[in-house]
């Protein structure tokens, strides 16, 4: 697979007796997931999904982190307000439906801490082995968003209605890798320094048994497809409401990121006014 330069600057793939690794390669911004990011790893896929010699597709990342989530001061620009509530459903619907839609195996090596929409997607894939530093963290009650990457239903389905509640409404239960496989949010636990040469076994043997592309918990494509529609348009009516503009405001100048908490706090100042035309 050939990379563009802007591709190369984000992501690394590797093949290998038909498995394409496919390495988020951010590691001093924790991998997170920026526009640029989700195109890098968007396209890697689109080139796996198109070469005979794929059977299956392992997703990872380097460094310390899997991935920080999706960087909302990276992703989400001012605009008109009903614009920009029409383009955050249209984005993270495509976000999702893009490991629905893969028609190959995806095994993600979870490699460290993995937030929000990482750890979403990664249940919407084959199978996940995380290493034993890896973390699993969704803080959406925290900021006061919904559920996304169809965890409304398939957090559930994997490790029960009670550990999805902790998850993802009242606890904000962050499990550790042992304690993710424990109640079945994860299949495989490996050391850091051998997780990828068992990601790499484990992929190589479902090429060899020919796998087919399945969703875990017994879920169905359609049936996920529609709980991402409905997610989605959900999500992006939480985030155009008051509460929510404000805490990113406040969230993004304490880490002195001016020019995104400007663009939160103006739509929080002006929300009375543009609200009436959603």
């Amino acid at each position: 697979m050939q990379l563009t330069e802007q591709e190369s600057e984000y992501i690394q793939t590797h093949l290998d007796e038909g498995v394409v690794t496919i390495t988020m390669n951010k590691p001093k911004k924790l991998n997170g997931w920026t526009s640029e990011m989700m195109a890098a790893f968007r396209s890697a896929f689109e080139k796996a999904k198109a070469d005979d010699g794929c059977k299956v597709v392992i997703f990872t990342g380097t460094g310390n982190y899997y991935c920080a989530g999706v960087n909302l001061g990276g992703t989400l620009k001012l605009m008109a307000p009903k614009k920009l509530h029409t383009l955050i459903i249209k984005n993270n619907e495509a976000l999702f439906d893009l490991f629905l839609t893969f028609p190959k195996p995806i095994l993600v090596a979870v490699n460290g801490p993995a937030i929000g929409a990482s750890v979403t997607s990664a249940t919407l894939c084959d199978g996940i082995i995380a290493s034993e530093t890896a973390t699993f963290s969704t803080p959406f009650a925290a900021l006061g968003i919904t559920p996304e990457g169809c965890s409304s239903i398939q957090f559930a389905r994997l490790m029960g209605e009670e550990n999805a509640k902790r998850m993802l409404f009242s606890e904000g239960w962050r499990p550790n890798a042992q304690e993710a496989l424990e109640v079945g949010l994860i299949q495989h636990v490996a050391p850091a320094e051998t997780l990828q040469q068992q990601a790499q076994a484990i992929a190589v043997q479902w090429v060899k048994e020919n796998r087919k592309r399945s969703f875990l918990g017994g879920s169905k494509l359609t049936e996920l497809q529609a709980v991402n529609a409905r997610e989605s348009i959900e999500l992006a009516n939480c985030f155009l409401s008051g509460p929510f503009l404000k805490g990113q405001a406040k969230f993004l100048w304490s880490k002195k990121k001016h020019v995104p908490a400007m663009m939160f706090f103006l739509l929080w100042v002006l929300r009375p006014l543009w609200r009436l035309f959603l």
